[in-house]
């Protein structure tokens, strides 16, 4: 009897709780890569959607993609990956659509590195923030698309792809012709970081169903 309750404890208190945590963070990676599966799908649409259109320029998921995972993604390997991955993914699939002939522009261009650069970025700005909750979101929202902004028109004015005067006043230009893209930009991070928030719950909330109950 003493020794059937020593096999209880054994199994109760290191074999059941080791394959416990194996099993969680089995779902938690199945549930990961399924919400990556759908940022992916809706980056891409917004683009294909978006991208030809002037008026909509500037309405992405890009900046806020990366500002959700470096808030709510804990693994900080994982939060810089995550926006990466997604927007190389997307990158791809919009070449293919190019190569088929279903999108105007390609996926892969001169210059594009800097896309990745300021996500990074801008994933540090989320990291910085997490600890403020709902205030760190809206900082966050508002904090994000500026910075994007600003380096992303200035990297256009360094750059020799658009013709700028390299003075002050070829720079204050870069930034007016951004200001539309700006406001779109600020639209989409309003919409898509809440919405990849919840979603991103509503996927990791799979991971309680079906969990191992406590004897």
């Amino acid at each position: 009897h003493l020794c059937r309750i020593r096999k209880y404890k054994l199994f109760k208190n290191i074999i059941k709780p080791y394959f416990c945590n194996k099993y969680l963070h089995m779902k938690r990676t199945r549930s990961t890569i399924f919400f990556l599966i759908f940022v992916i799908a809706v980056t891409t649409i917004v683009k294909f959607i978006c991208a030809p259109r002037l008026e909509l320029s500037g309405f992405s998921t890009i900046i806020a993609m990366s500002l959700f995972a470096g808030l709510t993604i804990k693994d900080t390997k994982v939060s810089f990956l995550f926006p990466l991955l997604a927007l190389f993914i997307s990158d791809v699939l919009i070449q293919l659509f190019y190569t088929a002939g279903w999108f105007p522009f390609e996926g892969f261009y001169s210059g594009q590195i800097i896309n990745y650069v300021l996500l990074v970025m801008l994933v540090l700005i989320g990291i910085s923030m997490r600890k403020a909750k709902t205030p760190g979101i809206i900082l966050s929202i508002i904090a994000g698309p500026l910075v994007y902004f600003f380096l992303s028109n200035f990297q256009v004015w360094a750059s020799d792809s658009v013709t700028f005067s390299r003075d002050i006043y070829g720079l204050m230009a870069a930034y007016t012709m951004g200001l539309p893209f700006l406001k779109n930009s600020f639209i989409s991070t309003i919409i898509f970081v809440p919405t990849f928030i919840y979603m991103y719950k509503i996927f990791m909330q799979k991971n309680k169903a079906g969990s191992f109950k406590e004897a």
